[in-house]
């Protein structure tokens, strides 16, 4: 936002700066419980509180012993390789299927579009415990309960509706007139969306993979209800850590997790800009 101009108003001002006090203020009661979760997972000590050693910022008060018992400890690496094969499995899924709906979905001529979205997105609208209780019940009849491929199934219809609402908001910019010239000069369907339509809206699609890879990764309520203790995932192993048997590590676990979603909520952003860039947005 811009500077104020040298003729604003007393209210002006009064808005401009007390605005951003409201915006930091906020921000401020959203970030702070994260970040003190990140010097306490450092504790050399295993509380969950500062000692006197970290407050006075002495050296010895700080370890790396709970990073080194979470990369090494077999109950805390078998969730993390779970996870690892759970939440990519997942979101190609739920990329595959969230982008073919989308583009589907975008045709002015199919019928019913709203009732057929509203019911593609409702796992974001419906509470996740009836979701999950919902899925295993039928997942039990189907013999898909306690099965890695029904946890993956379970993740991936919870991640298409993001994808879906990225690519659908990606697809209203998209000059429809392309694949038409396309079609015109010989391309199939297939030969259309991979070398003409895919290119265009791939930022969309990145972007709701990302939020699906989150949605998987960080989840926890679905794979109580569906997984095995073969499906444990890192979610699980803190949660039920946190219930069972409390330990520091769990502090490290959440701090790995906070730095995975930082970094792919930068690509996130990179790849906003650049789709805004693509669609004459914003100047390159």
């Amino acid at each position: 936002m811009s500077a104020l101009p040298p003729y604003a108003s007393t209210g002006q001002r009064i808005w401009h700066y007390g605005f951003r006090t409201i915006c930091g203020l906020i921000f401020f009661f959203l970030i702070a419980p994260i970040m003190v979760i990140v010097p306490l997972s450092f504790n050399a000590e295993n509380f969950f509180t500062f000692t006197p050693e970290m407050l006075r910022l002495d050296p010895e008060g700080y370890s790396l012993r709970h990073y080194v018992d979470f990369f090494t400890n077999p109950n805390w690496q078998g969730p993390l390789w779970n996870s690892i094969k759970i939440a990519p499995a997942a979101t190609l899924l739920s990329v595959c299927l969230g982008t073919l709906a989308a583009i589907g979905l975008s045709q002015p001529h199919v019928p019913g579009r709203r009732a057929i979205m509203a019911m593609l997105i409702s796992p974001m609208i419906v509470p996740l415990i009836i979701s999950a209780a919902g899925m295993y019940f039928f997942y039990s009849r189907i013999g898909l309960q306690g099965t890695y491929f029904g946890v993956v199934l379970a993740h991936a219809a919870l991640g298409i509706p993001f994808v879906i609402i990225t690519v659908t908001a990606t697809l209203v910019g998209f000059d429809s007139s392309l694949t038409r010239a396309a079609a015109n000069l010989g391309a199939s369907p297939v030969t259309t969306f991979f070398r003409v339509q895919m290119p265009l809206i791939l930022p969309g699609v990145i972007s709701g993979g990302l939020f699906a890879f989150i949605t998987s990764f960080d989840e926890v309520v679905v794979v109580l209800f569906l997984g095995s203790a073969s499906q444990k995932t890192l979610p699980w192993q803190m949660f039920t850590g946190l219930r069972e048997q409390i330990s520091p590590t769990i502090l490290a676990a959440a701090t790995v997790l906070i730095t995975i979603s930082i970094v792919l909520l930068a690509t996130l952003e990179i790849l906003r800009r650049r789709s805004e860039r693509l669609r004459g947005l914003s100047p390159s």
